[in-house]
């Protein structure tokens, strides 16, 4: 088997397991698909696409993709479109912006409506974040979707339990599933078990177009201070991120 062979088989494997393991998927799902154009949303949609084709369970994905107008990065909607038809799933652009305030998070961490406005102000990277994740839930809803599908890989979700750690003071983080308490929605991470490294290279071998522009803000935040700190515990100990990892599920982290 050649490299991109071998590789493609352990990320299909590793996508499979976390779909029996945390129960992501059921029969009659109709799923969508947060697709922003960077290689984990790209991998996800491939393998989402991919699945919808097996019988079992039955389900159909559709996918979005947010254009934010307040940050200088960009994506190239026609190569987003081109892929899309390829695995034949349907794609929604969305443009969106947001205001030098954050808008009120409901208790729980759900997304608000359309109508709720900014209560205090917040970081760019939280407020492109929360517009664009109000933007997925509006869309869902408009769609009739009952599940959303992120690119969070297990890398992301380590990440995210040291940062929430380290600066809020909580061992917790994003879940492989997360039902939402006031909206008929789930969100589901089908990249869950599978590491960053691998879909770096997938994404080389495979050829996937990279972002136009860059996010001005991705190499000064929290999340890039603890990725580094992150690969020091992995230089010491090859094994932190399975330590991590097992103990989140312990405390009941990953499905919530």
């Amino acid at each position: 088997m050649s490299e991109i062979e071998k590789l493609e088989r352990r990320l299909k494997e590793r996508f499979v397991r976390a779909f029996a393991t945390y129960r992501l998927l059921d029969d009659g799902d109709h799923v969508l698909v947060g697709l922003s154009g960077g290689k984990d949303s790209l991998l996800l949609l491939e393998l989402m696409a991919g699945r919808a084709r097996i019988s079992h369970p039955q389900f159909s994905v559709e996918a979005i993709h947010v254009r934010m107008e307040d940050v200088s990065y960009e994506t190239d909607t026609s190569y987003l479109q081109t892929f899309c038809d390829h695995l034949q799933v349907p794609l929604h652009v969305v443009t969106t912006s947001f205001s030098a305030s954050r808008p009120r998070v409901k208790p729980g961490g759900e997304a608000p409506a359309a109508g709720d406005g900014p209560a205090s102000a917040k970081p760019p990277c939280f407020l492109c974040s929360w517009n664009r994740r109000k933007q997925l839930f509006n869309m869902a809803q408009l769609l009739g979707c009952n599940k959303i599908a992120l690119g969070h890989h297990r890398d992301d979700i380590i990440h995210t339990a040291l940062m929430n750690l380290t600066f809020q003071g909580r061992f917790d983080t994003m879940p492989a599933i997360l039902h939402m308490r006031k909206m008929p929605l789930s969100v589901i991470r089908p990249l869950c078990l599978i590491d960053e490294a691998d879909i770096r290279r997938y994404a080389e071998l495979a050829r996937y177009q990279p972002l136009l522009k860059q996010c001005p803000y991705e190499h000064d935040t929290h999340r890039a201070a603890v990725a580094r700190l992150y690969a020091d515990m992995e230089r010491m100990n090859p094994e932190a991120r399975f330590s991590v990892w097992k103990a989140l599920e312990a405390e009941g982290k990953l499905c919530q």
